[in-house]
């Protein structure tokens, strides 16, 4: 049932209060933040600078660079021609790709289909290559350089674009994945992505401001981008997308408000339609979820609750910005927050404070630990070690960068928590008990999030895996001790130390030798 005007009015009249301190609490620039209401604008305002040298202020016709929101503008693109029958989502994509082709390297391996691509189910990873990765000056290959030449896909990938484990085998974020799809878009409808998401996706919706290239519709409103180091601003120097279905969009706040309005009404807006409802409705349910508890994927769309609520997400970061975009298509409210600054979850943190209060749901982070619910201290033996992600380096990328390849469970200060062995998790957090009868079912709180985390036992009743939610759905499996990524550095490190003393010893021994 649709929320009712009084009670967004409540909502939005202190929502500069929120905005405000999460800008403080993060240090950001600028912050633009539309609300949706059915198909109404109800709220548009900007905050801060676009652009510190120049001075110039932060409205809502301010273009920001949304990153991997782009993503669920392609997958419209592509929808409409799945409309027009001219594939099926579980086609491999091979039989429709012209300019470079997706395989793994064993023949025998099953083919990668829309859907896989869709989910980030493809096996694909982080990067085409270790290579690749490791090239942290062009954002782990995705970004060309200010001027330089953003090359065909089909050339950038050599032809071929390799899967690092099966399709289906496990979930990995996946910018290639949704640069294929950008391809396919080409090579099906026989069209520059580029012009046919201008002419079929933004032109119905009335989008005449946004793109995926930093053309004249954007050019003059595009704010300048900044990163934080040591609680201070710098300047990020402009880098082109070169994986562009996958997130180089711009857009502003009233120009999202028209794509929200859409999201919200069955794939149409005032100014025209996109996709039949039926089918909006189908990419906004399940096609992958690791666990009833957490979040799911639907096609390109992040499927979640807030209270009882369904809510569809995505969020986008490259640097210099991040944005987040949250639609509650049952109550009829979507919220699109941006900055112009590297952060994490700040935009997730407004758009989602904002949607709380609109739909009178509790800030989970708030209400942990939960009262009157007790703790099973009794199960925290079968819950403790080390878990680690199936092989695969390219695919476990997010994994290293957030917990350092493991995550560790652990009994601190009376309470169970889980920690990284390197990066943000490294001093641990403390799991909470969230569900009586499920003994199973923890939140922890990070960034002021709530962030939940469950552990799956396997057929026998012994704990297989946990699973952690709000930064994809990451699973990692139980390890033994002498598997764990930690055992085996301490060993190394202690071999190390045992080699050192036994060359120091023999070199002390020489050197005595000499002197006698």
């Amino acid at each position: 049932m649709p929320v009712q005007a009084p009670s967004i009015d409540r909502a939005l009249a202190q929502a500069g209060d929120l905005i405000i301190d999460v800008m403080n609490r993060n240090t950001l620039p600028g912050l633009a933040v539309g609300v949706v209401a059915g198909s109404e604008l109800v709220y548009a305002h900007g905050f801060g600078l676009a652009d510190i040298s120049g001075g110039r202020e932060v409205t809502p016709d301010t273009v920001f660079r949304i990153g991997s929101i782009s993503k669920t503008f392609t997958a419209i693109g592509l929808m409409q021609l799945w409309e027009q029958g001219r594939f099926g989502l579980d086609d491999p994509v091979n039989d429709y790709l012209k300019a470079f082709k997706v395989e793994h390297p064993d023949p025998s391996a099953p083919p990668v289909t829309f859907r896989h691509l869709l989910t980030h189910t493809a096996g694909i990873g982080e990067a085409p290559s270790l290579r690749t990765l490791l090239n942290f000056r062009n954002v782990f290959g995705l970004a060309a350089r200010e001027g330089e030449t953003v090359p065909p896909l089909g050339e950038y990938y050599g032809g071929l674009l390799r899967t690092e484990v099966y399709p289906g085998a496990k979930w990995a974020y996946a910018n290639h994945g949704f640069a294929t799809l950008g391809q396919l878009i080409e090579d099906i409808s026989g069209q520059p992505f580029e012009s046919y998401m201008l002419e079929r996706v933004f032109r119905p919706l009335g989008m005449n401001k946004t793109d995926f290239l930093r053309s004249e519709r954007v050019r003059s409103q595009l704010a300048a981008g900044y990163q934080i180091k040591k609680g201070l601003l710098e300047p990020v120097k402009y880098m082109e997308i070169a994986v562009r279905a996958a997130g180089s969009m711009f857009s502003s706040v009233n120009e999202m408000a028209k794509y929200v309005a859409a999201l919200l009404n069955g794939g149409a807006n005032e100014s025209g339609s996109v996709l039949r409802p039926d089918t909006l409705a189908m990419m906004m349910e399940p096609h992958y979820q690791i666990d009833p508890r957490l979040t799911a994927i639907g096609l390109a769309f992040w499927i979640d609750r807030v209270g009882d609520h369904r809510v569809v997400s995505h969020g986008g970061g490259w640097p210099g910005f991040t944005s987040s975009m949250a639609v509650a298509p049952d109550d009829g409210v979507g919220i699109v927050v941006f900055t112009n600054a590297t952060t994490l979850l700040a935009p997730h943190s407004v758009a989602l404070g904002l949607l709380r209060r609109i739909l009178d749901v509790p800030d989970p982070a708030t209400q942990l630990p939960r009262p009157g619910l007790l703790e099973r201290p009794h199960v925290w033996r079968e819950l403790v070690g080390s878990y680690g992600p199936k092989p695969g380096l390219l695919t476990n990328a997010r994994i290293w960068m957030m917990f350092g390849g493991e995550a560790e469970v652990v009994v601190r200060d009376h309470r169970l928590a889980i920690r990284a062995l390197t990066g943000p998790l490294r001093k641990g957090l403390p799991l909470y008990q969230v569900n009586g009868p499920d003994a199973l079912a923890f939140e922890t709180v990070f960034e002021g999030e709530a962030i939940p985390v469950v552990f799956q036992p396997d057929a026998t009743g012994r704990i297989e895996c946990l699973c952690i939610g709000g930064m994809g759905p990451q699973t990692l499996y139980k390890r033994s001790r002498f598997e764990s990524v930690k055992f085996r550095a301490q060993v190394a490190l202690g071999s190390a130390a045992v080699a050192a003393l036994w060359a120091a010893r023999r070199c002390r021994r020489r050197e005595e030798r000499e002197h006698d």
